[in-house]
């Protein structure tokens, strides 16, 4: 720039306000640096417009990305707001749960973090998903990163099918879920995420009175953090041993058999329940010494996170060593994987089903003409899974009493009779 068009220091505004984010160039012009580039945003006698305009530039400026001009369309924060919307919805209809829709979400949330709020749906790029599935690789495994995408995915597709846009977004190759191949490979390379049966007598030892019953609901009924932390009083019945509770994430119902010991370990932990301190909570089994819930339809876990302590308090006896049950991915989930590990060996898959509340395939039509497991087929898997963990004492072989050997005759050193016999 010549020294002609240049602007000295005497002639530069101030600031209009201290925490103006512009500064006043030589150029003439509100300018700001942001990623070591200088960015021009409007005259000096027009401030007003200036900052306008690097508030609507700001989001993709900061995040390295070229502002459009044209600032009409969809924006990606109108569209989550629409979206999360119509979840809320379907949440108030009872076809989805609270849980769902706090992993929705999250899920906008990222997607905020990544695009920006004002990024225009139609300026986002398959370059713009690539790096997004980058970022959520860096934290997660292969089957949350599917999941995340999946969400994704689900949110610009209600943009297209609720015409806020007049063409499908394009995801580019690189934003799809991992392949099965490589869900395969991951699952064969880590630990098997199952407890054995002196790792969960290990766990019931550790726990309190509260967490004891719920482990015992996780290894007696297949029940996950969401099943305890929700399960209400009405769903148990103590005096005849059977839990009818459907599912929380799926809706599918379960009626299962109770062991002795879970029905003892309930009864103890009603007997000492803390009052809660929401009304609505008054109705649920389990509740914190704070008088919480353990677990809301949401994505706050505290039973996972108080299962975790006594997962790293809990030793087994292996050999002359003490060994801790603690292995890393193994959380109150194992728990039930274990049932249905070994509920499977029970040779009932249809009885293991409809007991962890798996719901069934689409096309599995001989599911849509059942109405229902007989009792006796669901009690034959639990108590298969019950006598695994607590395998009865085998009976004790009766001692028989040993022979007296014959009394020996004395001798003295000779080899004659004893002195006390008669000598002739």
């Amino acid at each position: 720039m010549s020294k002609s068009t240049a602007k000295t220091s005497a002639d530069k505004p101030p600031k209009p306000y201290p925490d103006f984010p512009l500064f006043a160039h030589a150029t003439g012009r509100w300018a700001k640096k942001i990623l070591g580039r200088l960015h021009y945003f409007g005259p000096w006698n027009n401030w007003q417009d200036a900052l306008t305009l690097y508030q609507k530039q700001a989001g993709d400026l900061h995040a390295g990305r070229k502002p459009r001009e044209d600032a009409e369309g969809l924006r990606v924060q109108d569209l989550i707001t629409r979206f999360l919307a119509s979840k809320r919805h379907l949440v108030d209809t009872r076809e989805i749960v609270e849980r769902t829709l706090a992993d929705y979400e999250k899920t906008c949330e990222r997607v905020v973090e990544s695009f920006g709020k004002d990024r225009l749906v139609g300026d986002i790029t398959p370059e713009d998903f690539e790096e997004l599935r980058k970022r959520l690789a860096k934290t997660r495994k292969l089957v949350a990163l599917g999941n995340e995408i999946t969400r994704v995915r689900v949110l610009f597709k209600y943009a297209y099918d609720a015409t806020l846009i007049d063409r499908p977004v394009r995801y580019g190759q690189a934003f799809r879920r991992p392949s099965r191949k490589a869900l395969r490979r991951a699952r064969f390379d880590r630990e098997p995420r199952m407890f054995q049966p002196d790792e969960i007598k290990a766990l019931l030892a550790a726990a309190g009175l509260h967490m004891k019953a719920m482990i015992l609901l996780g290894i007696n009924c297949g029940f996950g953090p969401a099943d305890c932390g929700t399960l209400p009083k009405r769903a148990v019945d103590l005096a005849t041993g059977w839990i009818d509770y459907p599912r929380p994430k799926t809706g599918v119902p379960r009626r299962i058999p109770l062991w002795p010991e879970t029905v003892a370990a309930i009864k103890e932990s009603l007997a000492k329940r803390p009052n809660p301190i929401d009304e609505a909570d008054t109705g649920v089994v389990f509740v914190t010494k704070y008088g919480k819930r353990w677990r809301k339809d949401t994505s706050d876990n505290t039973l996972s996170k108080e299962f975790g302590k006594v997962v790293r308090d809990a030793k087994v006896k292996r050999g002359r060593k003490r060994q801790a049950v603690y292995r890393k991915g193994l959380g109150f989930y194992g728990l039930r994987h274990t049932f249905q590990t070994i509920g499977d060996a029970a040779r009932d898959p249809i009885a293991t089903r409809a007991i962890v509340g798996h719901a069934e395939a689409g096309d599995d039509m001989s599911a849509v003409y059942r109405e229902g497991v007989d009792d006796s087929r669901l009690k034959a898997v639990t108590d298969y899974v019950h006598q695994w963990l607590f395998p009865p004492e085998a009976p004790k072989t009766p001692v028989e009493p040993a022979k007296q050997a014959p009394t020996k005759r004395r001798t003295n050193r000779i080899g004659s009779r004893s002195p006390s016999a008669t000598v002739e």
